[in-house]
């Protein structure tokens, strides 16, 4: 062989020999954590620092499921109760899962009791209602642990006291084609998110307004304005409103109502804009006593001079 090809495979033999002796590694970024083996548990720790305590998380788990399912009835379901009056209302849960129940949150008018059973179904009464914002609770205790409640609506009302419509900032008559403001003001009503004002004119509905206060619960005094613009059709017609609470479905079958007193529209007009066609001519005999005079004097008096005059001129031309 010669030189050339000796040295060859001398550089070849290296290459080799160092190949095997520095094997390449993967890097250590594509390793998996996963697989690495899990650390030992401490042994020195006591057994509650190692996890949660089964018996919280299970009564938790056994909270949520009784809320869940929580099954009373309330009857009625929304009370409706004029200020002062009786009040009464049943809670009633099931047969099975649950061992007591009982009401809570109740009006300081209350009285008497127990407010808690083991039997099926607890009424709560009250003679007078005398709190305008009420929200008793029924609750039941599941036989598996937890508690559910169920909130009684209640709607404590009192009808308007008085109702009264006036013009704002005008009296007597009024002009056509100008504009004039009608208020209503409704005195000592609750709650007053159910009012209803009705603006009337004769028999015609003119327009409803309803109340913004959602949150007020006492009786309070509120006043509602309609503008109008009067023509002389409406001359002799009277304005009018009435208030109303809309209870719904458990409410009164007759909602509570106000109505006010009437007030008679007069209404003045223009007569040069009226049509002609819409003219209505009415004649009348003429005073002839009056129209008919001379300034001279009376009239009987002139005819009699003339009578002389006639006469003498006559003899005249006989002669």
């Amino acid at each position: 062989m010669c030189a050339a090809g000796w040295s060859l495979m001398l550089v070849l033999i290296c290459l080799v020999g160092s190949a095997s002796s520095s094997p390449i590694a993967p890097p250590a970024s594509h390793l998996p954590s996963q697989i690495l083996p899990p650390s030992p548990s401490p042994t020195g720790l006591p057994p509650s620092t190692l996890g949660l305590p089964p018996l919280t998380s299970t009564g938790s788990s056994m909270e949520l499921m009784a809320t869940a399912s929580c099954s009373l009835r309330i009857s009625p379901s929304t009370l409706v109760v004029r200020f002062g009056d009786p009040a009464t209302a049943n809670c009633s849960k099931p047969n099975h899962g649950y061992s007591m129940m009982g009401w809570e949150k109740l009006p300081r008018e209350t009285q008497g009791g127990p407010f808690f059973t083991m039997e099926n179904f607890l009424v709560w009464s009250v003679d007078s209602v005398t709190e305008w914002s009420l929200s008793p609770e029924c609750y039941a205790t599941s036989e598996e642990g937890g508690q559910c409640s169920s909130s009684l609506s209640v709607i404590v009302y009192h009808p308007p006291k008085s109702v009264s419509i006036r013009f704002l900032n005008h009296s007597g008559p009024m002009y056509e084609r100008q504009k004039y403001i009608l208020q209503c003001t409704v005195e000592d009503v609750a709650p007053v998110e159910n009012l209803v004002v009705t603006f009337y004119k004769g028999r015609t509905v003119l327009a409803e307004f309803c109340s913004n206060r959602t949150t007020e619960r006492t009786p309070v005094k509120e006043s509602f304005s309609l503008l109008v613009t009067p023509c002389r059709g409406d001359d002799g017609d009277q304005y009018w409103c009435e208030a109303k609470l809309e209870l719904g479905p458990s409410g009164p079958q007759q909602p509570p109502a106000e109505r006010s007193q009437n007030i008679n529209a007069t209404v003045l007009w223009d007569p040069e804009h009226i049509h002609p066609s819409k003219l209505h001519m009415e004649e009348k005999p003429l005073d002839c006593e009056v129209q008919n005079q001379p300034l001279g004097g009376n009239g009987t008096t002139n005819r009699c001079r003339g009578c002389f005059l006639l006469i003498a001129l006559l003899a005249y031309l006989i002669n």
